[in-house]
């Protein structure tokens, strides 16, 4: 490998990263130890995993480093040179850290790849990370113990408002939201308006790549979805065409019902499929970041396990999969996706959601009560449409803030 057939991808690598903005920064860029040899980033496509990289090349090593690149396997420079000639000549020429995006354009053999190049090359540290979710996780097992890995969520709603620059607030913990909501609440409605925020969120804000096309998001949100069906599905499953449409009928069908223990039944016979087929397709969107399964307490889910509850992984994706919205669904997809990324929240078989073995949740409007749940030690009623609550009955927008 020469000076001269690098070039290319010397002058692609400081064109992104110098044009990467720093002005914002997601909530997993500090969590990160970017000190660990191999680091997967893994999120569902459209989440922020390219920024993220580009944004730590820029400030850790800064725009034209010799010490670190970022290259992506869908360039088309790797349709001529490999990806091991290229890193040995950096790894000769004096680089300590490689970032390679779309990992997963190099096929099927894409761990074993990144399996050599961490043991072949080991003054070496390496960042990846793809868009196929599906394909991450398939290969996840395979290199557990040489990685730290780490998943990247969509735009929490504090990180939205941020993000916006509508105002700056800290994470807060789950402890404190509990039991100083009210004190937490009032400090930040008394700086804007929350609602109408919270109401665009719930439409819009949840993936940054709303910011680049505000008019096609809708329109761009479902190419996301039809590339996870038609492309990186069929690439860890052997299914066919039908088994895609099936599939895609499924997740609209989710998207549109009401928020209730699902007839699974009914389910399969609505799409036209079997029980075992239909789980695995539950699975398969679970993992890819297009549905959120909730399992009762003590259950481990895997491809023929049966939920309690499913939803969308988040309410933007309800509103581009269905023309109407349900009210109860919405909100329990909503207190879900905030609420999971660091606590075991389940089924319950007297409120809506149970967390941390311990809390038990009641999700509504702005007139619910604590009818279901009124015996139930450490039970919550949680509000929509609430800008500031009292006692043990806490505004649904404020789960955005804990992470």
């Amino acid at each position: 490998m020469t000076t001269e057939q690098m070039q290319e991808l010397f002058e692609t690598s400081d064109r992104l990263v110098g044009e990467v903005s720093i002005d914002f920064h997601r909530y997993l860029y500090n969590e990160i130890d970017w000190r660990d040899r191999l680091i997967c980033i893994m999120g569902a496509r459209g989440t922020g995993k390219t920024t993220l990289m580009r944004q730590h090349i820029r400030e850790a090593f800064g725009v034209g480093s010799d010490k670190a690149i970022y290259i992506s396997l869908d360039d088309l420079w790797f349709s001529q040179y490999g990806v091991k000639d290229a890193v040995g000549y950096l790894n000769d020429h004096g680089y300590t850290h490689v970032f390679i995006d779309e990992v997963h354009h190099f096929g099927k053999d894409w761990q074993r790849l990144v399996k050599n190049l961490y043991d072949q090359f080991p003054s070496m540290n390496f960042v990846y990370s793809g868009s196929s979710m599906l394909k991450l996780e398939s290969g996840k097992a395979d290199l557990s113990r040489r990685q730290a890995v780490y998943r990247l969520r969509g735009l929490s709603f504090r990180e939205y408002l941020s993000f916006e620059k509508i105002m700056d607030h800290r994470v807060v913990g789950f402890d404190e939201l509990l039991s100083d909501h009210r004190r937490i609440a009032s400090a930040i409605v008394g700086q804007t308006k929350i609602i109408p925020h919270f109401e665009r969120y719930q439409r819009i804000g949840f993936y940054p790549f709303y910011a680049e096309s505000h008019a096609q998001y809708r329109d761009r949100l479902l190419a996301t979805v039809r590339k996870v069906l038609e492309v990186d599905y069929p690439s860890i499953e052997d299914v066919s065409q039908e088994t895609i449409r099936t599939t895609k009928k499924m997740l609209k069908v989710l998207a549109s019902s009401t928020p209730q223990t699902p007839n699974m039944s009914e389910l399969y016979r609505q799409i036209g499929t079997e029980r075992n087929q239909g789980l695995k397709m539950l699975t398969a969107l679970d993992r890819a970041g297009l549905l959120a399964l909730v399992p009762r307490k003590g259950a481990k889910l895997g491809n023929l396990s049966r939920p309690e509850k499913i939803y969308c992984d988040n309410t933007n994706l309800m509103y581009a999969l269905v023309p109407q919205v349900d009210a109860g669904t919405r909100r329990e997809t909503y207190f879900f996706n905030q609420v999971r990324k660091d606590h075991e929240i389940c089924f319950s078989e007297t409120g809506d959601f149970e967390v941390d073995g311990s809390h038990v949740f009641e999700v509504g409007g702005k007139g619910k009560g604590f009818g279901q749940i009124k015996d139930m030690p450490n039970s919550y009623v949680v509000n929509d449409d609430t800008e500031v609550g009292v006692g043990n009955k806490i505004p649904l927008w404020l789960f955005g803030f804990l992470y």
